[in-house]
């Protein structure tokens, strides 16, 4: 997940011209994800290594860090966390805090770093939104504040609301180049 975000980032952000596939296939033209540039990364379809990824958006300097999920890479995403500024946590709407969520918000509530968390996989069978946010807030005692809202779920997914403008953003399936529709 954290990866697919931020080959979309890079995208959005016109760093690349198409957003790569974490289990890209060479044979198939597939393009592979930017930062998982290690042969075992690109076989495994996980990250391994953290990676810094740089480029300019709206004037201003953006630098990412994606850093491996997996539990047995744990020490690097820490590491990492040391040179960041905030921090974009993931959620998997279906699962919702995961152990090793848990244990990173419990590592940036320790460092103070702000926080914002971006729940993926919509477009699945999934917990509510209300849930997500409620497992959040009842176990690390903070309030979420939430920026845009999923337009259904799972299969009925069709994009979200973005509270502060009343924009409604719809998702298509069918172009990895093209960015959601929006609707004033």
């Amino acid at each position: 997940g954290k990866t697919t975000l931020t080959e979309k980032l890079l995208l959005y952000g016109g760093a690349i011209q198409q957003a790569g596939a974490v289990r890209a296939r060479r044979s198939s033209g597939q393009k592979m994800a930017t930062s998982d540039w290690m042969k075992m990364e690109q076989e495994r379809g996980i990250s391994i290594t953290s990676t810094v990824l740089t480029f300019e958006y709206d004037a201003k300097v953006i630098n990412i860090l994606d850093t491996p999920g997996h539990q047995d890479f744990s020490e690097d995403t820490y590491r990492t966390l040391a040179a960041a500024d905030n921090v974009v946590m993931l959620v998997d709407a279906a699962k919702g805090l995961e152990p090793q969520t848990r244990k990173l918000f419990e590592v940036t509530q320790m460092r103070k770093l702000p926080t914002i968390t971006f729940i993926n996989k919509m477009d699945r069978p999934s917990l509510s939104p209300y849930e997500i946010c409620d497992q959040i807030e009842q176990e690390f005692k903070i309030k979420t504040t939430p920026i845009v809202w999923p337009i259904g779920d799972g299969e009925d997914f069709r994009g979200v609301y973005e509270l502060s403008t009343g924009t409604v953003h719809l998702f298509g399936r069918t172009d990895r180049k093209k960015k959601a529709e929006a609707i004033p």
